[in-house]
């Protein structure tokens, strides 16, 4: 059964993890849900718990003790799950990756599927992206 196939049986389930930052993901990511932009439209739901969730959203830089907690959350997820980091300090640690408690970009920590940059990424550039990793090929190859 083919990925797209897939997608139309099952909606996915987004669990989002915010690490050290300014909160301005944040907002724009809690922003998708509301009524103006309804990411629900696309079948993507925002889950309490990442034993529940399909797609992992991660922003925000990660120190050292968000590292442990990220990479924790990580092996909860039931596999396959995509991971999405979001913004600039999930994509690369932004304007934070010099101090001297951060642990390092998203990637060097977890493997990434799909980056979405931006300081903040607008709403739309986040459904884009979301839309985007569902309609791919196949986003679940990766056996990790």
């Amino acid at each position: 059964m083919g990925f797209k196939s897939f997608c139309f049986k099952k909606s996915l389930w987004v669990f989002h993890f915010g690490g050290a930052s300014c909160n301005n993901c944040d907002i724009e990511i809690l922003d998708c849900l509301t009524p103006r932009y309804d990411l629900e439209r696309f079948g993507i739901l925002l889950v309490g718990s990442i034993r529940h969730a399909d797609v992992l959203l991660v922003n925000g830089s990660i120190n050292m003790r968000d590292r442990d907690r990220l990479i924790e959350i990580y092996n909860q997820a039931p596999k396959p799950i995509l991971v999405v980091a979001i913004g600039a300090c999930g994509c690369t640690g932004g304007i934070f990756a010099e101090g001297n408690t951060f642990a390092g970009p998203v990637d060097k920590i977890i493997p990434v599927d799909a980056y979405i940059p931006g300081c903040p990424p607008k709403p739309e550039a986040i459904i884009a992206g979301l839309v985007k990793l569902v309609n791919s090929s196949n986003p679940f190859k990766r056996d990790k």
